[in-house]
């Protein structure tokens, strides 16, 4: 949400925002550790959780949406032939994170001992701090560019929107809700389905696995984007590969019956590894897409509005599959043997999760049909198949002349 509320800032003054950015993850991040510790020293105090909320869900939160959107714009205008590719490697680095910094973490809160946690967040601030400032100092617009003074970076983001029919907005945000809420309820028990399949020994280099397609769908669907005369065309294929793949898992309860079955295995990480590349790919795309429609003038300040998207999925996907895991199915222990040998007993549910499929499912065809009813071709894309049309017609003219003669 500080995105949203945030984005004209970014648009005005992309060092001010860069700046905010890097104070406030890495101050969030430090008073989380500091109210962690607080709250060890005073077990169950409601000033150390309220401080924890504060830190780490509101000073991280601006520092996190206002830093994810400062380079996107600057990076589209370093490339202007490109966007796709400019802005997925920003959106690629953000989605990569996950498998770089999750080991790192997890091998500090192995060798801190007592008050690790804490201690991770103290380290952690200020390794962000340094990197985030000097990328605040690097950041800039390519030589000689100069924001164009044109009625549309006049008007407002909301006029900017209205320029066109409203409901093309309203489906770009609409979809992008769907997407990112369908990614996050499929992902949230990424986990347990892997356990459910019978490879809980390899969960780690799963979870990896699906972060490297997280962050390849975000360089490589807006990559491909930029050859397409409509960007749209992305989002149609992210949805029909994930109908098509939740359909296969579905129809053949890969969840329930994947243990022991190599092709039902095969068809349930294909599924995750998908979801999460058009999770990622529909994240990257959003920005060139609007800017399609919309122009560069109030690009940031329509992207972060734009962005309120995944602050609300963040807030409907994973709660979306934990209800429906805990309302459906019937929970069953199942023993798998760790790598040390010993044999560890675990709960899960099958048809839990196979019931957040047919959620998944049902939400992704609406996306689909958003995709294609609400959200209108861009200029471009008319004018490239009006030129289409006048070739093809001029060859058929052509092809009538040389068999009269």
């Amino acid at each position: 949400m500080s995105a949203a509320f945030l984005g004209n800032v970014v648009e005005k003054d992309i060092h001010k925002s860069s700046l905010i950015a890097a104070i406030c993850f890495a101050s969030g991040m430090a008073g989380t550790g500091f109210f962690i510790y607080y709250g060890g020293l005073h077990k169950g105090s409601n000033l150390a959780l309220i401080g924890i909320y504060l830190c780490y869900g509101f000073i991280m939160g601006i520092g996190l949406g206002t830093g994810y959107l400062s380079p996107v714009k600057t990076l589209m205008l370093w490339f202007e032939d490109r966007k796709g590719l400019a802005t997925g490697l920003a959106v690629e680095g953000f989605g990569a994170a996950k498998a770089i910094a999750s080991p790192i973490m997890q091998k500090l809160l192995d060798s801190l001992g007592d008050g690790g946690i804490y201690k991770m967040f103290f380290i952690l601030a200020a390794v962000y701090f340094v990197m985030m400032f000097v990328g605040h100092l690097l950041l800039k617009k390519p030589e000689g560019w100069h924001e164009p003074q044109t009625k549309e970076k006049s008007n407002s983001s909301f006029a900017v929107i209205k320029s066109k029919p409203i409901t093309n907005y309203i489906g770009i945000w609409l979809m992008f809700y769907i997407n990112i809420t369908c990614g996050l309820a499929l992902i949230s028990q990424e986990k347990m389905i892997v356990k459910c399949i019978g490879l809980a020994s390899a969960v780690g280099i799963i979870s990896t696995v699906s972060a490297v397609f997280n962050a390849g769908g975000r360089l490589g669907f807006s990559a491909w984007a930029d050859t397409m005369k409509d960007r749209n065309t992305i989002y149609k294929l992210i949805f029909i590969l994930s109908i098509v793949l939740t359909g296969i898992v579905i129809l053949t309860g890969g969840i329930k019956n994947g243990e022991g079955n190599t092709l039902l295995i095969v068809l349930v990480l294909a599924l995750i590894f998908v979801v999460n590349a058009g999770y990622g790919g529909g994240f990257s795309n959003v920005p060139t897409l609007l800017s399609d429609h919309y122009g560069m003038g109030n690009i940031s300040a329509i992207h972060g509005i734009t962005l309120s998207a995944w602050a609300f999925a963040g807030l409907s996907g994973n709660q979306m599959a934990n209800w429906i895991v805990n309302k459906c199915g019937t929970p069953v222990d199942i023993a798998h043997t760790l790598s040390d040998g010993t044999v560890e007993t675990i709960t899960v549910n099958p048809t839990g999760y196979q019931y957040v499929l047919y959620a998944t499912i049902a939400l992704y065809i609406v996306a689909f049909i958003i995709c294609m009813v609400l959200v209108r071709p861009t200029d471009k894309a008319i004018a490239a198949k009006q030129a289409k049309k006048k070739a093809a017609k001029f060859l058929n003219i052509m092809k009538i002349v040389v068999y009269i003669f």
